[in-house]
């Protein structure tokens, strides 16, 4: 993936930095089940990627409020950092990408893939 060797020099895998985006772009700390159920992988998968991401610093396990057996994943500041990253470098390579791409078109091409996506998740 391009977006992903342009974020060699973060020295994480494309799983790593996507698990750290999809839970700075949540509304709360999501749940380790519901991290692994937007990014696709096992529960036990899940658990081995957040075990690298807790040692490196990137993030933190704590428990729900709400039920003790549910872990939360919570971004650190150098979890947040790396989001900050992923952002700037994936702004800057999709500005490239589609720069003499119609503004209309790719109006309607988002709000379709937009509503796609809303309709998935629905369906879940």
């Amino acid at each position: 993936m391009a977006l992903d060797r342009r974020l060699k020099h973060l020295g994480l895998s494309q799983a790593s930095w996507m698990a750290i985006a999809s839970i700075a772009k949540n509304d709360g700390p999501p749940s380790q089940t519901e991290l692994a159920a937007k990014l696709g992988v096992e529960d036990p998968t899940m658990v081995s990627m957040i075990d690298r991401l807790v040692r490196a610093g990137y993030v933190l396990r704590q428990p729900s409020e709400t039920d003790r057996r549910v872990k939360l994943v919570v971004l650190t500041d150098p979890g947040k950092a790396i989001y900050a990253e992923v952002i700037e470098v994936a702004t800057s390579f999709r500005m490239q990408l589609l720069k003499d791409v119609d503004p209309a078109k790719l109006m309607l091409v988002t709000e379709f893939l937009e509503t796609v996506q809303a309709m998935t998740e629905s369906a879940l």
